[in-house]
């Protein structure tokens, strides 16, 4: 079977200064993938690529048959992948249902499909529920990051994006999303997951890679980056890992 994902020598520049300079990596249907690195490695770069946010300078972006090269944001969309972004990008003047509506925008004659995908974001996260009339703005940010994750389930994605959804969290609720990204993921649909929390991405994720400066300098197994010794010094705090076992 083709992987779901398949990125291949992707360049991306921004003027004279080059973002991605050749990256490849795949991922398989019903895996989850982490993409670690420091802040400017090229990380939201790559998710915004692959949903169609910025223009591709080099190189291809294939999700399954379809090439996704020069295809509009919303098509992509139409296809299967939606993204949560980084900072989550609520609608704060927008209540926590119309918010959920635009991310079924691309769906909207599908009454019933809409109103099935909104009760499976209601289960996941009740809390949005019992807020459905409340503005966005006046969520906490561990409800706004719930309500990101919501949106982007909207439109029954076969392939979420998730960019820093732990971020700016505290760890009582960084380990509530962890464990229900890892419940979005068993209920079928498989995560890119660009994290700086590389101890949590790499305790669901089946698979990883480190971008520096724009480029894959290590990818391998969870379980073969979780006990690398350079990636433990430089994402893991050195023992972190052994001593959060």
């Amino acid at each position: 079977m083709a992987p779901l994902l398949v990125v291949e020598d992707l360049y991306i520049s921004y003027g004279a200064i080059e973002a991605l300079k050749g990256i490849s990596l795949y991922l398989d249907e019903g895996e989850i993938a982490c993409v670690l690195g420091a802040n400017g490695a090229g990380k939201s770069t790559l998710l915004q690529a692959i949903s169609g946010i910025v223009p591709i300078r080099k190189g291809t972006i294939t999700l399954q048959t379809d090439v996704l090269n020069n295809v509009p944001p919303y098509e992509i969309v139409r296809k299967g992948v939606s993204q949560a972004p980084e900072g989550r990008k609520v609608f704060s003047t927008l209540t926590v249902e119309e918010n959920l509506n635009l991310g079924a925008y691309t769906r909207k004659k599908k009454t019933d499909e809409v109103t099935e995908a909104k009760e499976r974001v209601f289960t996941l996260f009740p809390i949005l529920k019992n807020r459905r009339k409340q503005l966005a703005g006046t969520l906490s940010g561990g409800e706004q990051q719930m309500l990101a994750i919501g949106r982007a389930l909207m439109s029954t994605p076969r392939l979420l994006l998730l960019d820093e959804p732990s971020l700016g969290l505290a760890p009582i609720l960084v380990n509530q999303i962890f464990t229900i990204i890892r419940e979005i993921n068993e209920q079928g649909t498989s995560i890119l997951l660009v994290e700086q929390n590389a101890h949590k991405a790499l305790g669901i994720a089946q698979k990883g890679y480190v971008l520096e400066n724009g480029l894959v300098a290590t990818s391998g197994s969870a379980s073969e980056l979780q006990s690398n010794q350079k990636i433990q010094e430089a994402y893991l705090g050195g023992s972190a890992l052994k001593n959060n076992k």
